[in-house]
This record gives C-alpha cells, sequence and structure tokens, in this order.
C-alpha cells in the first residue's frame, strides 16, 4: 500500500519561482523536491478542487496567471499554459466546482472570472466587476451560490450572488457588509461546517466572526478580537488566517511583530479564544496549515525561510520545529496531501 505523501508550495515573488518541498509528518522537517521558474513576479497561488492543478498570478507586467499539473506521485510541477489578467492581483481562488478562477485586484480595486479547462487551462477573463477600493481577497461559500470580496480601502466585504453555470456574479442584498473604519478587511475562511466566517482585518490587526446566513447569502458581525501580542508597539500589519481542518483552532499572522496568534474556536457560537502568541519567520505574510491539522507553515518574506510550527492537538499552541531557507522574498504557501 502507498503511503500518503504531503508536499508544500511556496511562492517565492523576488525569486521569480515557486519551492516544492516533501513535508515529513513525522517530525515536520522539509526536504526540497523542485523549484519552478516563473515568468514574472511570483504572486499568489490557488489550487483546484481536486487537487489536479495549481495556478500562480504573475504581478509583474504583463499581469497573467500560470497553470501547472500537479504530479500526486511526486509533488511536482508540470507547466501547463498561460492566460492573461486585467491587473496585479493580490488573491487567486477558484470556485468549488473547479471551472472558474476568481482573481482580487487590490491597485485595480477589482475582481475577475476567467474560466478553467478541465484539462487545467486557464481562459481570458470573462468578466471583470469593480469591488470598492482595494479588493483583497475572494471567498466562495460552500453551496458554491455566494462570493465575498474583501474590500481593504473601503471596509466592507462586498456581498454577490454567483451562478456557476454563467460564471456571472450580481450583488447580494444588502451588496456589502460594513466593517469597522479603518480596519483593512483582509483575508477570509469559512469554518468547515459552513456556519461562520472569519474575517482578518489588515490595519487595525482584529479579528471578526462573522455568522452566514446560508440561504440568504449573507455575513453578520458575531465577535471581533485583537490579534496583536501583549506589549505591541508600532504599525499593526495583519496578514493571513487559516483553521485547522477540524475547524478546533485559528491562526493569524502578523508582520510587524512577526508572530502568530491562535484562537481556540467554540463550535457551537463560532466565537474565539486568545490561546497564544508565538514567534515565527520575519514578516510572516502567509502561512498555511496541512490536511492533518498537525503541521503549520509560516513563510518569512525578509528571512526569505519557512518555519514549520507542530500544533498541540488539545490546545492549539503552537511548538516551533524546523526553518528552510526557500527563495527570496516568500509570500504564499500551499499544502497538499497525496494518497
Amino acid at each position: 500500500m502507498t503511503q500518503a505523501a504531503t508536499y508544500v508550495y511556496v511562492s517565492n515573488a523576488e525569486s521569480a519561482e515557486i519551492s516544492v518541498l516533501r513535508l515529513d509528518p513525522a517530525d515536520g522537517s522539509l526536504a526540497p523536491v523542485q523549484t519552478v521558474g516563473i515568468d514574472g513576479q511570483a504572486g499568489p497561488l490557488a489550487v483546484s478542487p481536486d487537487r489536479r492543478f495549481l495556478y500562480v498570478a504573475l504581478r509583474t507586467e504583463p499581469h497573467a496567471v500560470q497553470s501547472f499539473a500537479l504530479d500526486a506521485a511526486s509533488g511536482r510541477l508540470r507547466p501547463l499554459s498561460a492566460a492573461p489578467l486585467p491587473d496585479r492581483m493580490s488573491h487567486l481562488i477558484t470556485d468549488r466546482s473547479g471551472r472558474h478562477l476568481f482573481g482580487a485586484s487590490y491597485g485595480g480595486h477589482m475582481t475577475s472570472i476567467s474560466p478553467l479547462g478541465s484539462d487545467g487551462t486557464v481562459g481570458a477573463p470573462a468578466a471583470v466587476l469593480l469591488t470598492g477600493r482595494h479588493a483583497h481577497a475572494t471567498l466562495v461559500d460552500p453551496s458554491n451560490r455566494y462570493v465575498f470580496v474583501s474590500a481593504l480601502g473601503s471596509d466592507v466585504v462586498v456581498q454577490w450572488r454567483f451562478d456557476a453555470a454563467t460564471g456571472q456574479l450580481t450583488p447580494n442584498d444588502p451588496p456589502a457588509l460594513p466593517v469597522r473604519p479603518q480596519a483593512g478587511p483582509r483575508h477570509l475562511a469559512f469554518a468547515p461546517d459552513g456556519r461562520f466566517v472569519y474575517l482578518l482585518n489588515e490595519l487595525d490587526a482584529r479579528v471578526d466572526v462573522l455568522a452566514f446566513d446560508a440561504e440568504r447569502g449573507t455575513l453578520a458581525p458575531v465577535q471581533s478580537l485583537s490579534t496583536l501580542p501583549e506589549g505591541f508597539s508600532g504599525k499593526p500589519w495583519a496578514a493571513d488566517l487559516h483553521l485547522t481542518p477540524d475547524g478546533r483552532f485559528l491562526y493569524t499572522s502578523e508582520r510587524t511583530s512577526s508572530t502568530l496568534a491562535g484562537f481556540s474556536v467554540d463550535a457551537q457560537t463560532g466565537r474565539l479564544r486568545l490561546v497564544s502568541h508565538a514567534p515565527t519567520e520575519q514578516q510572516p505574510r502567509g502561512f498555511q496549515i496541512d490536511p492533518g491539522g498537525r503541521w503549520l507553515v509560516a513563510a518569512g518574506q525578509l528571512s526569505h525561510a519557512v518555519r514549520v510550527h507542530a500544533i498541540d492537538r488539545e490546545s492549539g499552541r503552537l511548538t516551533s520545529s524546523t526553518s528552510t531557507p526557500v527563495g527570496r522574498g516568500p509570500h504564499w504557501v500551499e499544502i497538499l496531501t497525496f494518497p
């Protein structure tokens, strides 16, 4: 019987490459597998729902998205195609069917929708829509009927209805959820059971718990907590958030203090309770949690390395394990396990 293997994919902006590493589930160590050059500054990554394809946005002109086939046997990437994007993208994600690719443009204040082929190829954008100032990330609900876009500069989360058959977005009612002034909504994540959405705000470094109405496709505030460590001084600069696959713990990264905050999640109410803060790589722009929920891998944009943290299954506390050099300016991480 073939043993499952776990691979880490790191987008390195400055060195224009993707690092592929194998994660040892026993001790959290990383071993290099492949380095793949990209035709420009490597930006955000996205993975198809069936884990057959990986997409990377180029953040230098000409703006484009490149697609790669994922080899389940080795974890290696094989180039497939490239397609234009309307602007520099800060985030990529597919819809739940894997037929559409959403891009969020911070500078262009827009979201784009590109068709995806069953062979992993990407088409030219079929639609481009304005979102409010500084669109940062997109989230698709579990039913594939609703889409949310964080507009950092407008302090709102835009709420859309989504027709997966046509790839069209139309404004929901209401069309946006207001957030606090100068909060800077950045990244969003659904709880595994789909009842709550967690929103990380870049400028005030708070994480908001939002209740999701699955019938109407709208969000409502439940709770807001600071992610900053005790004694923090300086300008908050929150970056990323992810939940463990079982939904018991949530983690956020903050770049000024180079820390990871951990929270326990109440399964009934969705509310958070601070567990701990842990130091990590310098300027942790992005991180990811492995599908087994045992390891967190954080990318240090200024240390040019990724650090593995062990997740305590009972308390949620993090223990720093290993640090591994990658390319220059790593800022996006994806982790996949292949049987």
